[in-house]
């Protein structure tokens, strides 16, 4: 996966939104204002994904490409290194996994 096919996946899912919050380099996808999804512009070399705390400690355990969130809380974010060793498939199924979770805590309201 490259910088274009990660953003344009993210942008597919409904009500997500692009941000430059921290800097000029980290991308920020949000749906309703909450983040699923960021990486860096300059440099995409990984992507923090939220993820259910029981499936990070898994997916680490199962994946050398996946570690503790990167300047993120450990617990419930993941970062994914793009090295080729994980498929396409698999890292949208991932950044799903991420976009419902986050999308699972809004209020129903609130749910797009």
């Amino acid at each position: 996966m490259n910088i274009e096919q990660f953003r344009d996946f993210c942008l597919s899912l409904k009500a997500t939104t692009e941000d430059l919050p921290f800097d000029e380099n980290t991308l920020v996808f949000k749906v309703k204002g909450k983040m699923f999804a960021l990486t860096d512009i300059n440099k995409f070399a990984s992507i923090n994904l939220k993820c259910d705390p029981e499936k990070a400690i898994t997916l680490r355990e199962d994946y050398q490409a996946v570690i503790p969130g990167f300047h993120m809380n450990k617990k419930h974010w993941n970062t994914v290194k793009i090295d080729g060793t994980i498929s396409n498939k698999l890292l949208e199924e991932w950044i799903s996994d991420s976009y419902n979770l986050v999308v699972s805590k809004l209020p129903k309201k609130n749910r797009p």
